[in-house]
C-alpha cells in the first residue's frame, strides 16, 4: 500500500531542494506566501549605495533579501568585508559578492554580532537590512560602541489571503510580518502542528494563539525542514 504523504502548508515560497528533501521523507508542501519584498530603487538609495562601491567598508547582512535587493539596484563588484548569517543569506553573499569577501558567519544575528565584535580592527559597519529589520545586532554593536550605519535597501508587504479547507498536518512560519499577515485573516484548529524560525517568529503566533509551537532555532528553510521531518519521524499522525 503507498504510504500517505503529510501535508504541509509553508507560508512562503521554497527552494526546490528544500521540496525535494521534503517529499522523499512522505511530506507535501504547498506554498502560499503571504509576504512579498520589494528592493527601493530611488535615486537617493542608489547613488548613497555607489559611494560605497569603491570604500572598504565592513558590511553585514541578516537576510537574503538584502542581498538581493543590492544587487538590484546597484549590481557591481565591491572591496567590502562582509559579515553575514549562514545559509541562504551566505549563499546569496557568495552569489553576489563571492565567499572570499566573507569575514565571517554565524546561526543568528545575536550570535553574528559576536563574531564582528571579536573583530578588533572592526569599529564601523554598514547594515544593509530591511525597514523591519530585528533589533539584537544593531543594539549589541552599539552598546559595544561599533558605529553603525543602517542603509534600508528593502521593503516588506503583506498579502494576506484565506487558505483553503484543504487539511493541513502542519504549517510553516518563517517570519513575524507573515504571522500578522496569516492571522489577520485565518484562524488554525488545533489538530494543525505550527512551526516557527527563531523566538521572534513563535512570539508573534502565540499573540495569535496560545498553544504549543515546535521552534527551529537556527535560521534558514533548511534547518525548518530538518525540524519538521525530525517531529514527524517521532511523532504517528491520526
Amino acid at each position: 500500500m503507498k504510504k500517505t504523504k503529510l501535508k504541509i502548508l509553508s507560508t512562503k515560497a521554497l527552494s526546490q531542494e528544500t521540496i525535494d528533501k521534503a517529499s522523499i521523507n512522505d511530506i507535501e508542501i504547498d506554498e502560499l506566501p503571504f509576504i512579498t519584498t520589494e528592493a527601493i530603487k530611488n535615486d537617493d538609495l542608489k547613488n548613497s549605495l555607489r559611494g560605497f562601491l569603491q570604500q572598504n567598508i565592513t558590511a553585514v547582512f541578516t537576510s537574503k533579501n538584502a542581498v538581493l535587493a543590492f544587487e538590484q539596484i546597484v549590481n557591481a563588484e565591491v572591496p567590502w568585508k562582509i559579515f553575514c548569517i549562514g545559509q541562504a543569506t551566505k549563499k546569496s553573499v557568495t552569489k553576489v559578492f563571492g565567499e572570499e569577501k566573507i569575514s565571517g558567519t554565524a546561526g543568528n544575528a545575536s550570535e553574528l554580532a559576536d563574531v564582528i565584535l571579536k573583530d578588533e580592527e572592526t569599529r564601523k559597519v554598514i547594515f544593509f537590512c530591511g525597514k523591519q529589520r530585528r533589533e539584537e545586532l544593531p543594539e549589541k554593536l552599539k552598546t559595544a560602541e561599533v558605529e553603525l550605519e543602517e542603509i534600508v535597501v528593502y521593503e516588506t508587504f503583506e498579502t494576506p489571503q484565506k487558505i483553503s479547507r484543504k487539511h493541513y498536518d502542519g504549517i510553516l512560519f518563517f517570519s513575524p510580518s507573515a504571522v500578522k499577515s496569516f492571522f489577520s485573516l485565518n484562524k488554525l484548529n488545533d489538530e494543525i502542528q505550527i512551526f516557527a524560525i527563531g523566538k521572534t517568529t513563535a512570539e508573534a503566533i502565540e499573540k495569535n494563539i496560545n498553544r504549543e509551537l515546535i521552534i527551529a532555532e537556527t535560521p534558514g528553510e533548511e534547518n525548518m525542514i530538518e525540524t519538521v521531518i525530525s517531529h514527524f519521524s517521532t511523532t504517528k499522525i491520526a
